[in-house]
């Protein structure tokens, strides 16, 4: 099912602009509908198509809950000043976003979230993924851990920040949604299996990498992508319980 592309009330934004907000708005509501949020802070951008040097932020003070489509300022990568739209930027929305966006070419998404569970791992001093079961494998390899941002990531798409939350990246919204899922199924799992006190049974070397190598199973299918299509599932969640996001 694809989503519409709705007349809206924003003069030249394009198709492809227009659909990128609903996407996001979709994120939005999803990540409030999974807990993944923390009060009105926290931030989900993606930069917007066609427009060099610009990103989508929702205005500070607003809640995951109540975004739509229609709600995103677009914020210059390089001055962090409102260029479209209106309300007043969080600051560490663009401290942490901004030089992610303009380092990285794979990170058209960046979504920082401060997930109970995959935060919890951060205030560890042995913060990583253990490589337990399929979900953990398939986000293992993925995973940088540190503190400068842009730098740290690199190649990889989650961020662990230390004492502090996650961040994904992604050529799209339906991977960096997709990761965070995940990463925050994976962190669930293993603090679970860390709470019975019994040590952990890592998979042998052998299935961990084929695992890998198999996990996505990508090249099985044509058409949408695993995570485009898991999105698209849960954005049919969203069109029947809270089709307002699209406006």
């Amino acid at each position: 099912m694809q989503f519409r592309v709705s007349p809206n009330t924003l003069g030249d934004s394009s198709a492809e602009q227009w659909q990128a907000r609903v996407d996001l708005a979709a994120a939005h509501r999803l990540a409030f509908m999974h807990g993944f949020n923390e009060g009105i802070f926290n931030h989900l951008t993606f930069v917007v198509p066609g427009r060099s040097g610009r990103y989508y932020q929702i205005p500070f003070g607003m809640h995951w809950s109540e975004v739509t489509a229609s709600s995103f300022m677009e914020v210059g990568i390089d001055d962090g000043e409102v260029k479209r739209g209106e309300g007043e930027v969080e600051r560490s929305c663009y401290c942490i976003h901004a030089p992610i966006h303009k380092a990285l070419p794979q990170a058209k998404a960046v979504f920082h979230t401060h997930m109970p569970y995959a935060s919890a791992l951060t205030r560890l001093e042995d913060p990583r993924i253990k490589e337990i079961g399929q979900t953990e494998v398939g986000m293992s390899g993925k995973i940088a851990e540190g503190a400068r941002l842009a730098g740290v990531i690199g190649d990889k798409t989650v961020l662990f920040m230390a004492n502090h939350g996650i961040s994904t990246v992604g050529e799209s919204i339906a991977d960096a949604y997709d990761r965070l899922y995940y990463i925050e199924r994976a962190a669930q799992v293993q603090i679970y299996a860390m709470w019975t006190g019994q040590p952990l049974k890592k998979l042998p070397d052998a299935v961990v990498e084929k695992t890998k190598r198999d996990i996505s199973g990508a090249y099985l299918y044509k058409g949408p992508t695993p995570a485009q299509r898991h999105f698209a599932a849960l954005k049919r969640i969203l069109d029947r319980r809270e089709p307002d996001y699209a406006s």
